[in-house]
């Protein structure tokens, strides 16, 4: 038995490893070594979910954003990027769609756009709330007060995703404009907790000056807060932001990081990314196969999907579709998996 597949099995027993040892599977891991992870990572997802893939259903409903985060398509100073706005109209005629499709959560994603007053976010909850009770919100709105966050739980929202992006100041400051900084974003986190949402975190793989300590650092802050949910995908560029001429991340190290969060939290529920689909025709069959048990369709209305381009080549057609719901099915069912209509909660562990 390898160093590396030693410290994998003192993972799958609950055992966190230290910095040194995380950063050490990171760096040095091989194909070897990577399926000996991933079929650890199996076992521990079909532990706590079984066979079971929740699907929930995306409703990217603006692409106006204050920020100007270094690695985003629609960052504030992306002249090109061509803005749009869903009214409470539209999103409800989206969630309309999903909930035919068997669709029982849905996520309203978008930048951090002034326009929606907690007053308009409440209120989008509340009705979505009233019309499908048996569904899950969540939202995915970027850092507010405490009292905005608080707002929304009292109006029905049940989870939240916040990725943190990445755990260490200095590396976050390189990512971010001045303003914006790690302690809000982790305070955002903690509050979410606190006030009894299932909280996302999440980061990307691969963003400019990123290493494996970064990463390793990424996973002790998972362990730390233990989230409900966290979001991991490839960075990758878009042409019209600063970082337009990095490299992308690789499938390899994603795959790695899905791996090993399974592990540093059992129960946790865990994307095969849409980013993770772009860069890999399979991306999210090896996303699941690697330990993730969650798929994120788009219900967007088609027209703006192209629109709402956080990185390039994001696919918005075909199996990306929610009306291709029964393809993506076939796919799961083709590793071994199912798609299920279910609210698809955390589970205890």
């Amino acid at each position: 038995m390898s160093r590396i597949t030693e410290l994998i099995d003192k993972l799958e027993k609950n055992r966190i490893l230290s910095k040194e040892e995380l950063s050490e599977i990171i760096s040095e891991h091989t194909p070897e070594t990577d399926e000996y992870l991933f079929a650890r990572a199996r076992t521990v997802r079909e532990r706590v979910y079984g066979k079971d893939v929740y699907i929930r259903g995306l409703i990217e409903f603006t692409n106006y954003c204050r920020n100007d985060c270094l690695y985003c398509g629609i960052r504030r100073s992306a002249e090109k990027a061509e803005r749009y706005r869903l009214n409470e109209e539209q999103i409800l005629e989206c969630c309309e769609t999903g909930y035919g499709l068997g669709f029982r959560t849905f996520v309203l994603q978008g930048g951090e756009d002034g326009f929606y007053s907690d007053d308009k976010i409440v209120s989008i909850v509340s009705l979505i709330k009233a019309k499908y009770p048996d569904c899950a919100v969540t939202l995915s709105i970027g850092e507010k007060s405490r009292g905005s966050y608080e707002r929304y739980r009292q109006a029905g929202a049940d989870r939240y995703l916040l990725r943190h992006e990445t755990a260490d100041p200095v590396h976050y400051g390189k990512l971010h404009p001045k303003g914006l900084t790690l302690e809000n974003r982790m305070r955002c986190l903690s509050d979410l907790k606190e006030l009894g949402f299932q909280t996302g975190c999440g980061f990307m793989v691969g963003s400019p000056y990123q290493t494996a300590e970064n990463l390793a650092g990424d996973l002790l802050y998972i362990h730390r807060l233990q989230p409900q949910m966290v979001g991991i995908g490839p960075f990758i560029p878009h042409h019209d932001t600063p970082f337009a001429n990095e490299m992308a991340g690789t499938l390899e190290t994603t795959l790695l990081m899905l791996g090993l969060t399974r592990l540093i939290v059992p129960n946790v529920l865990l994307p095969a990314t849409t980013a993770l689909g772009t860069i890999h025709p399979k991306g999210r069959e090896m996303g699941i196969l690697a330990g993730a048990n969650v798929v994120m369709p788009n219900l967007s209305p088609t027209d703006v999907r192209k629109k709402y381009l956080l990185y390039d080549n994001k696919i918005c057609t075909g199996d990306e579709a929610a009306e291709c719901i029964s393809c993506l099915g076939r796919r799961m069912e083709s590793i071994g998996y199912k798609l299920v209509s279910a609210r698809g909660d955390c589970k205890k562990y």
